[in-house]
């Protein structure tokens, strides 16, 4: 009965609250995940990407799908305690800002002269097993969200089986998400196959798997906020010739979110 470990990670580009970085290539390590999942991937115009990065040192091979662009900030420089400011602070302010057409990319590259970063954001898939073929999941752009979203389906060789993984990031549900998940349904493989959706979905558990009959939750574990969490939107859902042998939430890195992680087997 093959086995694998699948960790799913929003990275928040790599930075905290107050604009800090933190070492994600330590954090995916160790999560010791067989494949993992990324959103929120960071790669800068003209350099290598996190994704890329975790994948050249922790060797695995990286399938990445870009969903924006955007513009990271400096960290500020008196940075106090915690993951960062609060809403109160008079240093509160966004040290990253993802969409916008290109004259807005521009007014904040100029507004930020010398302090800013121009890059991509989006999601990736990171496998240690061969993968054989992947798909992108176009789910399109809602009105109320500030970027489009898609899904990104891998089909992975796990000895000699076939195993597809999906990861998405997905908008919040008050922006109509369930529309997304109502189209990504429709597209994600039959129940009877073995399969795990994984990404930060924006929205808690029984929600969504009642949306997504025939699925079900490997994981159970607060997830958001990461230094005090009280809900989980991050989640690994699996179908029914997928068994969990066990799934957590894992206190790691320094982003907004803690990623999650089981271990699967199929009958």
């Amino acid at each position: 009965m093959p086995e694998l470990v699948v960790a799913s990670y929003n990275l928040h580009a790599g930075i905290d609250g107050w604009g800090r970085p933190y070492d994600v290539v330590a954090a995916c390590e160790a999560l010791h995940a067989d494949v993992l999942v990324l959103q929120e991937a960071w790669t800068p115009l003209g350099g290598e990407g996190l994704a890329a990065r975790v994948a050249r040192e922790l060797g695995y091979r990286a399938h990445e799908v870009s969903l924006a662009r955007g513009v990271k900030l400096e960290a500020v420089p008196t940075a106090g305690h915690g993951w960062g400011p609060r809403r109160h602070d008079p240093l509160h302010a966004r040290r990253l800002w993802i969409g916008g057409d290109e004259a807005l990319l521009s007014r904040r590259l100029k507004r930020w002269k010398g302090q800013a970063e121009a890059g991509t954001w989006g999601i990736a898939v990171l496998s240690r097993l061969p993968v054989v073929a992947t798909t992108v999941i176009e789910l399109g752009h809602l009105t109320r969200d500030f970027t489009r979203r898609a899904a990104l389906r891998a089909e992975v060789d796990l000895d000699s089986r076939p195993f597809t993984v999906v990861g998405t990031h997905l908008a919040h549900f008050s922006h109509g998400s369930v529309s997304h998940l109502a189209d990504l349904r429709r597209q994600l493989p039959p129940t009877d196959q073995p399969a795990l959706l994984a990404g930060d979905m924006n929205f808690w558990g029984p929600p969504v798997e009642a949306l997504l009959p025939g699925w079900r939750r490997a994981v159970r574990g607060r997830t958001w906020p990461s230094e005090r969490p009280h809900s989980q939107v991050d989640h690994i859902f699996v179908t029914r010739p997928v068994r969990v042998l066990g799934g957590e939430a894992v206190a790691v890195g320094r982003s907004d979110h803690r990623p999650v992680r089981a271990r699967v087997a199929v009958d």
